[in-house]
């Protein structure tokens, strides 16, 4: 199919994940990005349009003005991606929800669950579609694990643990680092370690098992001196059937770099998963070695395969999951025929603010078991 044209909210000089999401968008060839709002200062947004090779007239220094004029335009955008902060992330994607087109958008969904509330309602009155990208959900040993679960090959599950570990923020940060500085804002981002990689590990262990938490009980701590949100988070979770989950988010974890991990056991079997060695798939059935199941390779699941770009053995990851999830959103606006119900939309969102919200909650009566 011809690329969807794309606009882009942020991501603009200095930015990191504008960056990440620009690649993607192209990897594929699903996406041609004309027009931006790229930075909340004028000068820097068009400045950043110009380094992009974006037509001034479609460099916007505000994306209320973005989303009305591209929505006018016969040759308009057909999505837009959200790269902000999390606190702009609501008022942005109901902009332009409101005008027709669809939102991609990166997580969280927003900085309150009272945003993602507001959010959800403009999302259901409007035709275009919203995207939320987890990106760790397009890693094809993710999408293998997912459909051995599926097809019963764990048995009845009963653990899941799920880390994601860091130690960026072990020491406080630099006054100039810009991507240590919203993050570690609660107006910004809403939460610490809990809301940045915690959202994470919970969705991943949501994505794999098909399941939705009902109760969760939470410690989160604040390790450095003068931080005004938590770097680390134990959180347990109780899933339908018995099922118990454990998620740890830290980024204050000295030695580890960024160590997601997933573990899942049922009663015929366990899978185990690490992010840094990404095309790797651990099985492991009651009473039998552990196998080791390579991305691309004969033991590869259609769903994996479906996600695979390149031969075994070379690597495949961050930046290819991305474009998954971008390549997947850009057949659902066109309605291209899909083989997929992977996509990540409001109802995700919505789950993720409401962990995290149960989580801080949670902490604050040291521990409290919280229904979600």
């Amino acid at each position: 199919m011809a690329p969807l044209k794309l606009g882009m909210v942020g991501g603009g000089q200095g930015a990191f994940i504008g960056a990440v999401h620009r690649i993607a968008a192209r990897l594929d060839g699903c996406f041609d990005l004309v027009a931006g709002a790229f930075a909340s200062d004028p000068a820097r947004a068009h400045a950043s349009a110009a380094e992009l090779g974006v037509a001034p007239d479609r460099s916007y220094a505000d994306y209320a003005d973005m989303a009305v004029a591209e929505a006018a335009r016969a040759d308009g955008i057909v999505a837009v991606a959200i790269v902000t902060p999390n606190h702009l992330h609501g008022p942005i994607a109901e902009a332009f929800l409101a005008q027709g087109i669809h939102v991609i958008c990166d997580k969280p969904m927003t900085a309150t669950l009272a945003q993602a509330q507001s959010l959800a309602k403009v999302a259901a009155a409007s035709d275009a579609q919203f995207f939320l990208t987890h990106n760790y959900t397009g890693y094809p040993m993710i999408r293998q694990a997912r459909q051995m679960i599926a097809e019963g090959m764990l048995g009845d599950l009963r653990m899941v643990e799920a880390q994601y570990l860091q130690d960026w923020l072990a020491a406080p940060a630099d006054a100039d680092n810009k991507q240590a500085a919203w993050r570690t804002d609660p107006a910004q981002a809403g939460g610490g370690a809990i809301g940045d990689i915690g959202t994470h590990a919970y969705n991943l262990a949501c994505f794999t098992t098909g399941l939705t938490g009902q109760a969760l009980s939470a410690t989160l701590t604040t390790h450095v001196p003068g931080r005004a949100v938590d770097d680390d988070a134990r959180v347990t979770v109780d899933f339908p059937g018995g099922i118990h989950g454990h998620i740890w988010a830290s980024q204050v974890a000295v030695g580890h770099e960024n160590s997601l991990t997933l573990a899942i056991y049922g009663r015929a079997g366990g899978l185990r998963w690490a992010q840094e060695h990404p095309n790797q798939l651990w099985f492991t059935k009651l009473g039998q070695p552990p196998q080791l199941i390579t991305r691309g390779s004969s033991a590869s699941h259609p769903a994996a395969n479906a996600v695979t770009r390149i031969p075994a053995g070379h690597p495949e990851g961050y930046l290819e999951a991305f474009a998954t999830l971008y390549r997947e959103a850009a057949a659902a606006i066109s309605g291209a025929p899909r083989d997929t119900d992977a996509l990540l939309g409001i109802a995700d969102g919505l789950a993720g603010m409401k962990f995290i919200d149960a989580c801080q909650r949670s902490s604050r009566q040291n521990g409290a078991r919280i229904e979600l």
